[in-house]
Parts: structure tokens; C-alpha cells; sequence
């Protein structure tokens, strides 16, 4: 199935066209993914443990090759120039920066040390960095509360808030956020997709959510891609997909029903668009 672009922008400031990676040069798991992200959008990548998502973030951010996996089929663009033959921090330099699923905080440095290693791209403009610090806690008051304490002694939640807020020390124009929801209390993630939407309202950051929580997922997203063994099997509008009897079943636990895969389904129709 050939994904199409998510439409909620004339500019497109992410296009993922027809990828392929190979883990050790022999497992396939991503098996021509193609999607996009508007300029100014937020848009969520959606799947089981395993579909691939976290992989295609990776792919994004060039962080496949430390885990002996590259794209080997396929291209990546980001502001229209080709991205995936490039370091990681050209990618960050850019304006592309990936938070990782688990959080990934420093935990014998302090939360302040913690945002401020996110500025590392910025040279030494320190006063645009502190304005940038302040911008940070602006949004994460919480985190100005706790910015001398060791990150690995704070909650869950302000270490995610504190992994999103060292992504924003690069000032990036576009935001890879994995799992944002994982392990937190329900509390927690509404508040952090809360700061989400209003770092897109207001500083038109761009996201690609890649989560297993479709219900919030969909609530905050304008578009949204399912992924399933490394392929996207069904894309659209966020509110089409929450609507969407097979997406409800699978994804969302509001049928009684025992299908185990989108490719289980029974109904023609359906399992010609989503399998051709």
C-alpha cells in the first residue's frame, strides 16, 4: 500500500518516501514505509509493540547504524534536501530532533545540566541559550522547580518532560516524540500532550508521535499512519482513523471481536485497499 501525504499543509517538512532497513545486513523490518508531516503539523505513527515505529523514527534521525541497522531502500527529506545519508547531529543542526522511547535522561546530572546538554549544537551563544532555557521552563514549570535536583531521582514524568525540554534546547523545527506516554500515569500524559499542542500552536514545532496509545494519539494529531510488520497498513485524517470500525477493534478495545491483524479481515473490500 502506497501511503499518501498527510494534507493538512501546502509544505511538507518531512517526507519519508518507500523505505527499507535491514538489521545485520539480513532482517528486513521496515518493508517500504513511506509518510509524510506537514510544516507546523502534528502527526502520530501507530502500531503495536513492534510494528516498526520506533525504527522509523531512528531511520529519520540516522541512529540506525549504532544498533547495526541502515536504509537501505528508499529516501528521507527533510525542508526538501535529503537527510538520510547525514550524521545524527547534521540531522539535529537541521532542526530535527528525536526524543527517545524510555526518556534517556542523564541521571547523575541535573535536570538543568540535562536541557543545557541539548544546547550543544548552539555554539557559544550563551545568552540565546538562556533565553532558550527560560523559554523551557516556561512551558515545564515543574522543571525550574527541580532543576538542581539529579534527573535520575525525579518521577517519570519529569523526565520525560525534562528529555522533550532538552530537544527543545536545539530549537528544532520538527520533534520525533517515541512512546511519550510509556509508564506514565494517564494524569501525566494528558498534561504532556497538553504542553505538545501548545509547543505546535505557538512555536509551529512540528511532531511525528509514535505511540501505542491510539486513543490520545488521535486525539491530539491531525493525521496518523498504522504500522504493522514494518509496513503501513492504513493512513488518514486522525478523526477518520478514531471513527474507523477496524482501527476501534484493534487499537481502541470497543469490539468483542477475535481478530488478532488487520490482515485477518475478513471484509473484501477492506482487505483490498489495506493489503494491495
Amino acid at each position: 500500500m502506497q501511503a499518501q501525504p498527510a494534507p493538512a499543509s501546502a509544505h511538507v517538512a518531512l517526507d519519508v518516501n518507500n523505505i527499507e532497513v535491514i538489521y545485520d545486513h539480513v532482517i528486513l523490518v521496515l518493508k517500504g514505509v513511506s509518510l509524510s508531516v506537514p510544516q507546523g503539523g502534528i502527526v502520530a505513527l501507530l502500531g503495536a509493540n513492534g510494528a516498526g515505529k520506533s525504527t522509523t523514527l531512528k531511520a529519520i534521525s540516522n541512529l540506525l547504524r549504532a544498533e547495526r541497522g541502515d536504509v537501505t531502500k528508499g529516501t528521507i527529506e527533510f525542508a526538501g534536501r535529503r537527510i538520510d545519508r547525514l550524521t545524527p547531529n547534521a540531522v539535529v543542526r537541521l532542526g530535527v530532533c528525536q526524543v527517545m522511547e524510555g526518556r534517556h535522561c542523564f541521571a547523575h546530572l541535573s535536570v538543568e545540566e540535562n536541557l543545557l546538554a541539548g544546547a550543544f549544537t548552539r555554539g557559544r551563544a550563551k545568552r540565546e541559550i538562556a533565553e532558550t532555557l527560560e523559554r523551557v521552563y516556561a512551558y515545564f514549570p515543574r522543571l525550574k522547580v527541580r532543576r538542581r535536583s539529579l534527573a535520575g531521582y525525579t518521577s517519570g514524568g519529569e523526565q520525560q518532560m525534562t528529555a522533550i525540554g532538552r530537544a527543545l534546547m536545539a530549537k528544532p523545527s520538527m520533534i520525533l516524540l517515541d512512546e511519550p506516554s510509556m509508564g506514565l500515569a494517564p494524569q501525566i500524559v494528558e498534561e504532556i500532550f497538553e504542553i505538545v499542542r501548545d509547543l505546535n500552536a505557538r512555536e509551529r514545532v512540528s511532531f511525528l508521535l509514535a505511540e501505542q496509545n491510539t486513543t490520545i494519539a488521535l486525539r491530539y494529531a491531525s493525521y496518523g499512519y498504522i504500522l504493522e510488520n514494518g509496513r503501513v497498513v492504513m493512513d488518514g485524517a486522525a478523526a477518520a482513523l478514531a471513527a474507523n470500525e477496524d482501527v476501534k477493534e484493534f487499537y481502541l478495545g470497543l469490539s468483542s471481536g477475535a481478530r488478532k491483524s488487520f490482515r485477518d479481515i475478513k471484509h473484501y473490500r477492506r482487505r483490498k485497499r489495506w493489503l494491495a
